[in-house]
């Protein structure tokens, strides 16, 4: 084997080595905080986060995203926490997935006052800096699918914010193999955002969420 392949090999290594080694780091880490519904509302946290994903075209959730806020409503009716933060990307004004989570939990009753709307949750790791750093947020249980759990929980851990997660595998996804793949990198990837504090790429004023969710809309 000649100088190249040899150095060839030993990248590929190294590659697959980290990401192991990363994967392994953030999934323990998250494992050690997945509670239930049950602990989750013994916590006397300041807040419920949940995650976006897509919006169907007509501006409602998709599946896997109502699965994530109807777990949320369940928490807040737990008693879990007196607030909720939906998280997810508003990028262009014509696509809103905070809106179309409040006011999906709106219909399920719960005050419109008590949900906050963090409009530029882009990435897993920017929700968690922005509930740090724009919130202020110091102990919360955050929501999403359990994939997808491991990485908000080490990144939200990383950043000094107490917390534990629910699950919310309400139903079986049809994209399940593509989403665990995505997120082998993924895991990576916020294992070192984390490590070095990277900011988010917005962060703006803070927000109280001693005040009202209908402040910031």
């Amino acid at each position: 084997m000649g100088t190249f392949a040899l150095i060839v090999v030993a990248a590929v290594v190294v590659v697959v080595a980290v990401v192991g080694i990363t994967n392994a780091v953030v999934i323990k880490t998250g494992d050690d905080r997945l509670v239930s519904v049950d602990e989750a509302a013994r916590e006397n946290a300041q807040c419920i986060l949940v995650l976006g994903a897509s919006v169907l075209p007509d501006g409602t959730p998709s599946g896997i995203l109502q699965d994530r806020i109807d777990r949320g409503i369940e928490l807040y009716f737990a008693g879990a926490a007196p607030k909720i933060i939906m998280s997810g990307d508003n990028g262009t004004e014509s696509y809103n997935e905070v809106l179309a989570m409040k006011n999906y939990a709106i219909s399920k009753g719960v005050p419109s006052e008590d949900i906050f709307c963090d409009h530029a949750g882009f990435s897993t790791y920017e929700s968690m800096y922005r509930a740090k750093h724009v919130f202020g947020v110091e102990h919360m249980v955050v929501v999403t699918q359990t994939y997808h759990l491991y990485r908000a929980l080490y990144a939200a851990n990383g950043l000094g914010i107490e917390v534990v997660g629910v699950p919310s595998d309400l139903h079986t996804y049809g994209n399940q193999a593509w989403f665990d793949l995505r997120e082998i990198p993924a895991r990576t990837k916020d294992f070192f955002q984390t490590l070095i504090g990277n900011p988010s790429k917005f962060v703006g004023d803070p927000i109280s969420l001693e005040g009202s969710g209908d402040d910031i809309e």
